[in-house]
């Protein structure tokens, strides 16, 4: 479904990524490790657009991306939710869910995506008139992905869905994410809490300094699972 080829990025002289090449199986859960700086958040962003390689190729169902405009990719199917979320913070969470529906033309189907979501964020329906901006870290992160899902994405890119939240919320993400995986969505997820992630996964790659130095299927892990990547966080 997507892949990456030998890519090279850049911030000004900053090499950043170096031929680093990865794919994404269509209906598989892939998530990326390593530890901070390694070139994970560039990565998704060189994906969906925000930045373009200097170098190599970026291909999804086969059509190159490598050039297009965030908003071409968000079309053809890749959804982004970012570390940040990028919520409409002055918006309520109802305005923000609609505004990820914007691709969606026909009013009744927006309706019927709304029903969707909320069946999935309950807390969603709970706060559809309650400013995105006065709404728990975790409950913003809910809001966020739920507006990535009211595109319908065909793969959604998720940086740090986890980071900084109550583990009451970390539970939560990891219950819809795992929804997400049984209806099949394909994901392509950055994540610190590597059990976390790989319980999710199906194939992993280790990212250090801008190039990938292991990948494999989760099923082919030790029991150790923090033993095993702590080489690789250090």
């Amino acid at each position: 479904m997507l892949q990456v080829e030998n890519i090279n990025v850049f911030y000004g002289k900053i090499l950043a990524l170096q031929d680093l090449s990865l794919r994404v199986s269509e209906g598989t859960v892939v998530s990326l490790l390593g530890a901070n700086g390694a070139g994970k958040t560039t990565l998704l962003n060189a994906i969906s657009g925000f930045i373009h390689p200097a170098k190599g190729e970026v291909k999804y169902l086969g059509q190159s991306i490598a050039k297009k405009e965030t908003y071409e990719i968000a079309k053809l199917g890749i959804v982004h939710v970012s570390q940040q979320r990028d919520l409409f913070s002055d918006l309520t969470v109802l305005e923000n869910l609609r505004l990820g529906g914007t691709l969606l033309k026909d009013k009744a189907k927006l309706e019927r995506k709304l029903e969707e979501i909320y069946e999935d964020f309950a807390i969603l329906r709970e706060r559809k008139n309650q400013k995105a901006g006065t709404m728990s870290g975790g409950e913003q992160q809910m809001l966020a992905i739920g507006r990535a899902l009211m595109a319908e994405p065909r793969m959604l890119l998720l940086d740090e869905p986890t980071t900084g939240l109550a583990p009451i919320y970390v539970e939560r993400i990891k219950e819809l994410l795992t929804r997400l995986k049984e209806k099949n969505m394909t994901m392509l997820l950055v994540e610190q809490n590597a059990p976390m992630a790989v319980a999710l996964s199906d194939y992993f790659f280790v990212l250090r300094n801008g190039r990938v130095v292991a990948e494999a299927t989760t099923d082919s892990l030790p029991v150790d699972v923090s033993g095993f990547f702590h080489k690789y966080y250090i």
